[in-house]
Parts: C-alpha cells; structure tokens; sequence
C-alpha cells in the first residue's frame, strides 16, 4: 500500500475518472429506515483504541447497534470491513430538500438531519451549503475503481478510490458538503472556510461526524476531508464530541488503516 496522501492534481484526475465511469460522484476517496441488530465484534485485524476512547466508551451503550450490519446508522466501513454483504443497497433512500449537486439521494434519516443542518448554517451564520454526492451503488464504484485503475495503476487508484463494497458512500450515510457558491469544493482548503469551519463546529448537533480527520489518516485510512461527513445519529455525534474522540474505529475498538 503506497502512502494514502494526495495530491489536489490526483484528487482531480480521479474526479475526471469518476466522470468518464458513469459516476457523477466527484469525491477522491469513499463512496432512517431500521437502525439495525444489536452490536458484534470484527473478526479481522487489531482494533484501534485509545485512552480517550475507552473514557469515553464509559457508561454508553456501544451495543445499541450494530457497527456490522449496513442497516445500522452505526455500520463501520473502512478498508479492513467491507460491507456485508459487498453489493448491499439501502431501501429508504430520499432525495432531500436541499441544493444537490449531483442530484443524488441519502437515506431518510440523514436526508432530514442534513436539510436541518444546512438550514441551521443559514440561520445563524448565512452561509449556504449544498450537497456535493450521497449515496453511490455497488456497481457505480465497481466501475469508478476500474477506471481509475485503468488510467492511474493500481497503487495510485488505492491512495484515491475505494475497492467496492468498501466505500462508505455504499451506506447512503456519508454526505459530501459543499458551497454555495462553490469554494474549494472537495478540497482540503475547504475546511478553512466560513463553511468548512463551521460544519467542523456544529456537524455533531444534527448527527453528522467529521469522518476523515487530518491527524487520523493511519486510523482511517483516508486522506483528510473536510468535505466528508457521516450521518451516525445525535447520541452518539455528541457524544463523541463532548469526548474528543474523533473515530469510529477509536470509539468502537474496530480495526482500520491504509491498507486491505
């Protein structure tokens, strides 16, 4: 597995990738009915944990969903858990009344804490977002990562695109934000702005956690994203934030990293 950073110049030529794939999706790394079954453990890799994490985990109910079953809004994907199975597809998928770039749909819960939040953003700082992709098929990364394999290798289509069944676009949970008008949209520097920052802020009031922090590449196994948010539910966003835990991979014991 190469390093997981980079550049803005590979993070285009994917997106152009993405394009030439069928996939309106333009994000570099990834892509409510029932909750889900009560918590399981992974069978694979070393779980990630840290001292604040297991503060944290103190007296909270880890084991009120599921982080395996991809119903569940507390499914964990990353490069070591695929979804099970590789080809799931989420049945209560919506369109949300919000500016959509892409056109593309999120699953119910998420699709009403996102119009909450970007009407929140609004209210109180006037800034306005839109939704820059959602929910991305099995069969839309199967093509999106052979083409960019095809045009980038292997390697370097790894450091920018996920193995499908891997991407947690799969879910209809993850939300990529952008803004209106379009500044930095998905690219790092979007987190220096009025809208980056507060997203950064206030994401966990309605729900969303910042999923690929800049300090947890090696936990995660994506470069960081500003853009990127997942919709995990109010009780557990806030209380991760009230905790400073920043992963779900930390938080549940979950194994992670750059490679598969």
């Amino acid at each position: 597995m190469t390093s997981p950073t980079s550049s803005s110049f590979t993070r285009r030529a994917f997106a152009t990738v993405l394009v030439a794939a069928g996939a309106v999706v333009l994000d570099a790394c990834t892509g409510s009915g029932s909750a889900g079954a009560s918590g399981s453990a992974r069978p694979s890799g070393s779980p990630v944990t840290t001292a604040a994490a297991s503060s944290a985990a103190s007296g909270f109910n880890k084991k009120k969903y599921s982080t395996t079953d991809p119903a569940s809004i507390w499914v964990v994907v990353n490069k070591k858990h695929p979804m099970q199975p590789k080809d799931w597809a989420p049945t209560d998928l919506v369109h949300p009344a919000v500016a959509n770039v892409n056109g593309q749909p999120v699953r119910k819960a998420a699709g009403s804490a996102l119009v909450a939040m970007f009407a929140a953003a609004k209210a109180e700082k006037g800034l306005t977002l839109s939704l820059q992709s959602g929910y991305r098929s099995y069969q839309t990364q199967v093509r999106a990562y052979a083409a960019a394999v095809a045009a980038n290798g292997r390697a370097k289509a790894d450091r920018v695109s996920a193995h499908p069944g891997y991407s947690e676009h799969q879910t209809g949970l993850a939300v990529d934000i952008s803004a209106v008008p379009a500044a930095h949209s998905l690219q790092t520097a979007f987190g220096t702005t009025a809208h980056g920052r507060w997203l950064a802020a206030n994401a966990h009031r309605f729900g969303f956690l910042l999923r690929y922090p800049a300090d947890k590449v090696r936990v995660t196994g994506y470069d960081y994203e500003p853009w990127h948010f997942r919709y995990i539910g109010t009780e557990l966003a806030q209380y991760l934030w009230r905790h400073k835990v920043k992963t779900l991979e930390e938080f549940f014991g979950v194994s992670g990293g750059t490679s598969y």
